[in-house]
């Protein structure tokens, strides 16, 4: 029998953040090179744009079928494929372009597969690593393992994206994605070293009984979100939050060119303070009581009502440096929130169903995102682009979702649950179906 750990930073939860950082740092690097070499090679933004919209398609597709494929299968093995996968699919495509052989169709259509290919096996990889973590740490420490895992993604994002363009110059792409590919071999290599506790379902005898089984864990999975209301107006908030935070976004250079009337270097200061204010809210969530009575519902109804607060000012004010101030709070409180709806999540999923939430929660929210992305510009397009107006519509809708949330009696009493079991009474009943 596995023993339970007792401190945050033991062998097996720092193999698994170290090898995650070096992966990611090196995922990041990639995504600058993969972008910068497009647009060098075709001048085309309709490639660039149909890359990423590839990227983010398999989560929504493959996200619950992902979930069940995590409850029933190892998680440990999960990771240890995943990263190998990506690490041989970047390596490949770094030697493809080392042939000098290869033309340019011949590369781009290499890029496509690769980013499929990563994006696919991410989609697996995620709710693995994240139904894992409170498996890795003490239960009282699940906040500030989940905490260290966003700042470390926070900081590659920053590192990554800084240095991809000077190191795109002065190495070139095939020795970015060659780094990126030993990157994920080095994290398989740490996993390989680590232990991750999990019941898994015996295996059926047949492909027929396998396919039962695992259609049952699917539906299952579905049934139990569907079940507990306050679970499911969790996840419901979360893919809202999503969607009404995505048009402030997408629609920020028009703001800060047509509205602030200031230089597009402005842009970059923004989305900077917005990354600070992200870093320092991951930071100040692992220090701070993430469930129980006084820190869930204060962290998600009380910031999700000061987000709103926020995009409804970035809508009145044409001050810049307000601007700035303002994304920086709004990315303080959006690192807490990301932090404090994993950890509560975390803690009231039973071990053997977190695999299957975590999935069903990034298709639900991952699906809004592209939908957000596409009607941001219609609607802003319809307004003539009016963004300060969109923007204080964004903020009233999620001010309105902030309010019903705190009024749902099950949504409060789920927030103040403080651990697996507690939740028993969905579990143990025939879970009826959506």
């Amino acid at each position: 029998m596995t023993r339970e750990p007792s401190r945050l930073l033991n062998r097996h939860f720092f193999l698994l953040w170290q090898g995650q950082t070096i992966s990611q740092l090196g995922g990041q690097v990639f995504n600058v090179a993969m972008l910068l070499w497009i647009k060098h090679a075709t001048g085309s933004a309709t490639t660039m744009g149909l890359m990423l919209m590839l990227s983010a398609l398999p989560a929504v597709i493959l996200g619950p079928l992902a979930g069940t494929f995590v409850d029933r299968r190892s998680r440990r093995g999960i990771v240890i494929a995943s990263n190998v996968l990506r690490g041989i699919a970047s390596l490949s495509l770094a030697g493809l372009m080392f042939s000098g052989a290869a033309a340019t169709r011949t590369i781009l259509a290499g890029l496509f597969a690769v980013s499929l290919a990563s994006a696919v096996v991410g989609t697996f990889f995620n709710p693995a690593v994240s139904a894992a973590i409170p498996e890795l740490v003490p239960r009282e420490k699940v906040a500030a393992a989940n905490s260290l895992a966003q700042s470390s993604f926070q900081l590659s994002t920053f590192l990554g994206q800084g240095i991809g363009g000077t190191l795109f110059r002065m190495l070139g792409a095939p020795a970015l994605f060659l780094l990126n590919g030993l990157g994920y071999l080095f994290a398989a290599a740490s996993a390989c070293f680590i232990t991750i506790p999990q019941s898994i379902p015996p295996s059926a005898a047949s492909w027929r009984e396998s396919f039962a089984a695992f259609k049952r864990d699917l539906l299952r999975g579905f049934g139990y979100v569907w079940a507990n209301a306050g679970l499911r107006t969790l996840v419901l908030v979360s893919a809202a939050l999503n969607f009404f935070t995505v048009p402030v976004v997408v629609l920020l250079p028009f703001y800060v060119e047509d509205f602030l009337k200031v230089k597009a270097d402005w842009y970059g200061f923004i989305m900077a303070a917005y990354g600070v204010g992200s870093l320092a809210g991951y930071v100040s969530a692992g220090a701070l009581r993430l469930s129980g009575k006084a820190g869930g519902r204060l962290n998600l109804i009380t910031l999700t009502f000061a987000q709103s607060v926020g995009f409804v000012l970035l809508g009145m004010l044409r001050d810049p440096y307000a601007a700035l101030v303002l994304a920086a709070l709004g990315g303080f409180g959006s690192g807490i929130v990301i932090v404090s709806i994993t950890t509560i999540l975390q803690l009231t999923t039973p071990g053997e169903m977190r695999g299957r939430v975590f999935g069903l929660l990034g298709t639900i929210a991952g699906g809004l995102v592209p939908m957000a992305m596409g009607l941001s510009g219609v609607v802003a397009d319809l307004l003539d682009r009016n963004i300060p107006s969109i923007y204080v519509i964004c903020g009233t809708c999620t001010a309105a979702l902030a309010m019903a949330a705190s009024l749902s009696r099950p949504f409060r009493d789920y927030l103040r649950l403080e651990g697996k079991g507690e939740l028993p009474a969905v579990e143990k009943q025939a879970v009826p179906l959506p």
